[in-house]
């Protein structure tokens, strides 16, 4: 199965620059944060922000807001649509979606051996529309995958 990786589109982060005000933290990079903009990790010294998200899914009992970093400035987005280099070792909680917008069953995590598979093996579940890739430990958002 092929499948797309969605970072936050570009118009978002925008916003997200312009309207974060004391929901967001300036952030100096030690290295290594994931940053969801480009979908990469940051370099030591990049200038980030740590803002509230929401992932955008219809209105249901399953929407939430948690903290992302972002570049400061714009970065241009990520090198392509596939899974990212940087990101293939670290497990992480693949939160299916239906369409209405609720978790569905298939949602499970995966150990970074084989994140391609795992999220091949989740979209391809009867109802599944869309996964959140979350940060295992913190719950944070990291991107969303598509067939």
């Amino acid at each position: 199965m092929t499948f797309s990786i969605h970072a936050i589109p570009a118009a978002t982060v925008d916003q997200l620059r312009r309207t974060a005000g004391d929901a967001s933290a300036e952030w100096v990079a030690s290295g290594g944060e994931p940053v969801r903009c480009c979908l990469r990790d940051a370099d030591d010294g990049e200038r980030l922000l740590l803002v509230n998200y929401e992932p955008p899914l219809p209105p249901s009992p399953y929407r939430e807001t948690g903290a992302v970093f972002i570049h400061a400035q714009p970065c241009g987005g990520p090198a392509d649509d596939g899974y990212q280099a940087q990101w293939r070792r670290r497990p992480q909680v693949l939160r299916a979606y239906d369409e209405r917008g609720w978790i569905h069953p298939a949602s499970t995590t995966h150990d970074g051996t084989d994140p391609e598979g795992a999220l091949a093996r989740v979209l391809a579940a009867p109802g599944v529309v869309k996964v959140h890739s979350r940060n295992i430990a913190y719950g944070c958002y990291m991107f969303t995958a598509t067939a």
